[in-house]
Parts: C-alpha cells; sequence; structure tokens
C-alpha cells in the first residue's frame, strides 16, 4: 500500500481571468499551480495561504474549494490535493521560491504552457467551468523530457 500525501493548490485569477502558474526549477520543470505540501497539524486552508504566500508574495482570498483531486500512478506514493480558488488581496506576483520554482506569470486559460502537471490541467479546467467541491481521481503522465537549462 502506498503512502499518501497532502498537498494544496489553488487557481488564483487575475482582474483579466488569467491563471496565476509556477514552473517547477527542477527535474521536468512541469508547470503547476502555486502551492505545496500539508505540513504536520496544518490545515489545507492554512497551507494554501502559507504556500501561495511564500511562493508569489501575494496576499491572497481563498474563495472556494473547487475540488479534491486524488494523483495516482507511476508506483510514486498517491497525492491528495486540495484545490482553491483564489483572489489577490495584495502585492504582485513574484518569484519567492527560487529554489522550488523557477518563473512565475499569468497565463490565459485556453492559451496554457507545457508541460503541465495533470492536477494543474484539470484543476483549471473545473475552476473555469465554474466547478466548486468536485473529487476527482487522476492518473499521473508519462514523464516529459527534462528541458535543456538553458532553452525556453
Amino acid at each position: 500500500m502506498n503512502s499518501l500525501t497532502s498537498a494544496v493548490a489553488a487557481v488564483v485569477t487575475d482582474d483579466a481571468g488569467r491563471v496565476l502558474l509556477c514552473q517547477q526549477s527542477q527535474g521536468h520543470r512541469r508547470w503547476g499551480l502555486p502551492g505545496g505540501k500539508v505540513r504536520e497539524a496544518e490545515s489545507p486552508v492554512h497551507a494554501a495561504f502559507r504556500d501561495i504566500l511564500e511562493e508569489t508574495g501575494m496576499d491572497t482570498e481563498l474563495v472556494d474549494l473547487v475540488g479534491i483531486y486524488e494523483l495516482t500512478g507511476q508506483a510514486l506514493p498517491d497525492l491528495v490535493v486540495h484545490v482553491f480558488r483564489g483572489r489577490i488581496r495584495a502585492g504582485e506576483a513574484l518569484l519567492n521560491a527560487p529554489g522550488r520554482i523557477c518563473r512565475l506569470s499569468w497565463h490565459d486559460a485556453d492559451n496554457l504552457p507545457q508541460p503541465m502537471t495533470p492536477t494543474t490541467r484539470m484543476a483549471i479546467a473545473d475552476a473555469m467551468a465554474g466547478r466548486s467541491g468536485v473529487l476527482r481521481g487522476v492518473q499521473r503522465d508519462a514523464e516529459p523530457d527534462i528541458p535543456d537549462v538553458d532553452g525556453d
């Protein structure tokens, strides 16, 4: 039986309806939502506020829960991700966690960068469709090629 890890993420949008995405600085450099692991004795809501602030420097308001996504596959531990819908309360998006993410940028939901995590793809689609409280199983993608560090 695989161990289970809890994580959080948020679909944070700006006034133009664009979604804030973070590109991982390690491994396959996938694009994902701001967020991270839930620490011991920490609530998912607190973890989401903490991780968004750590990664982006922005104070956000969590509006509701887009859904809970269980990520499985490839003999890795299962991951349960609480994905919230968020709005900016204060600050501008700044790259605050260069060890974890190498790029932070706003994207139109119909023109998203690749490669992207499967949970991010599903959560953005649910959020843009106005869904709340969804429960979904998500399969991990096959690992993409690792991009050239010097290339964009």
